[in-house]
């Protein structure tokens, strides 16, 4: 089963409609957006989409008025992830390297920069690439903040920045820090991230750009790519989609905290909105804060059609993917997003089924 791409009508999607509502009806100042211009770079990725559709339904299902100006690399990925909507005057597609300045008519309100390459495929072969927009592209869109005097910047960092903390900590706060090698091959990602946000606090103490930073843990979702994104609960969905047994090339005891979308973009949202500006907040879900072992039942399971099992084969080495191996159970505090309003709705077997059901539409 391939990835579910082309939808000329997203809005129309009975899953998509049900996740935009579960946004729109918590405690979250959306009025703030009404009548405003939202600038999203990296629009047509996984996370970054879902805001831009939650955006585009506020303007469908309540006249929300809202200008949406989506950056991206690759036109005809956003013809298929916004289908009609690109033609809307309320939406503005528009290919800009974000590696390089940035100009742009018009007042723009707010700033979500989402543009990343995060897959671990790219760490050991593309570095350079991984590491530009965290750093330079974050830069250049800071420049574009200050200069449009934005009420709103989001910076969507990562649990990476963390880096290595001591065993058995538990849960961590947005205070703690642990180590990292920057010659080591993830700190690509995990260096330049750090560096991002280093730029946007530099900003909001320069400049008073009102940053603020969402350190984005794992997150699911119907706009997963499950034929290029090689993270385990990608791989692991491809393989229920394509009614394969879930096979475990590791002994399964790391431990993440799975977020399903919905809640990812409510999370978001209330950062930029309601967030303190200059300050960072984990996004993710500590009451989902499961085993590979686990996260492999449960997706076994979603199918109820065939019988799938979980496989042990045990450590594989791949050139292409470089696994995370720090902080196998620790988990990073929501304490601090939850005094902003934060909730979480979804489980994983919930989230997952949705997903599933999601891209099994698309091949039917």
């Amino acid at each position: 089963m391939a990835m579910k791409m082309a939808i000329e009508d997203i809005m129309s999607d009975n899953i998509i409609i049900t996740d935009m509502e579960d946004i729109f009806q918590r405690d979250i100042p959306l009025q703030k957006l009404y009548g405003k211009t939202v600038l999203i770079s990296g629009a047509t990725g996984m996370l970054a989409s879902y805001v831009v559709y939650f955006l585009i339904w506020l303007n469908e299902a309540h006249s929300a008025n809202i200008n949406i100006i989506a950056l991206a690399r690759n036109q005809q990925k956003c013809h298929a992830r916004f289908g009609k909507y690109l033609e809307r005057q309320y939406f503005k597609m528009r290919m800009d390297n974000i590696l390089e300045p940035l100009s742009i008519d018009g007042d723009i309100d707010y700033i979500i920069h989402a543009a990343s390459l995060a897959s671990p495929q790219f760490y050991g072969t593309n570095p350079v690439d991984v590491a530009a927009p965290n750093v330079i592209g974050t830069y250049n869109l800071l420049e574009l903040a200050r200069q449009k005097q934005v009420k709103g910047f989001l910076y969507f960092s990562s649990g990476d920045v963390y880096g290595k903390m001591p065993d058995g900590i538990g849960e961590f706060s947005e205070q703690e820090m642990g180590t990292t090698d920057p010659l080591e091959p993830h700190s690509c990602y995990s260096e330049s991230k750090r560096m991002g946000e280093t730029l946007c606090a530099s900003y909001f103490r320069q400049y008073s750009v009102p940053i603020s930073i969402a350190r984005i843990g794992h997150t699911y979702g119907p706009t997963m790519d499950i034929s290029n994104d090689p993270r385990v609960f990608s791989s692991f969905m491809k393989n229920v989609c394509e009614g394969k047994d879930i096979v475990l090339r590791s002994d399964g005891t790391t431990k993440r905290p799975f977020c399903y979308i919905v809640d990812g973009v409510a999370a978001y949202l209330l950062i930029l909105l309601r967030g303190e500006p200059g300050n960072a907040y984990n996004v993710c879900n500590t009451d989902q804060f499961i085993s590979m072992n686990e996260l492999a039942e449960v997706m076994v399971n979603i199918r109820k059609d065939v019988t799938l099992q979980v496989v042990h084969e045990g450590v594989v080495a791949d050139s292409k993917f470089v696994e995370n191996k720090d902080n196998m159970a620790n988990c990073p505090s929501s304490a601090k997003l939850k005094k902003l309003g934060r909730e979480c709705h979804f489980e994983v077997e919930d989230g997952f089924g949705r997903v599933y059901s999601f891209l099994k539409k698309g091949n039917e």
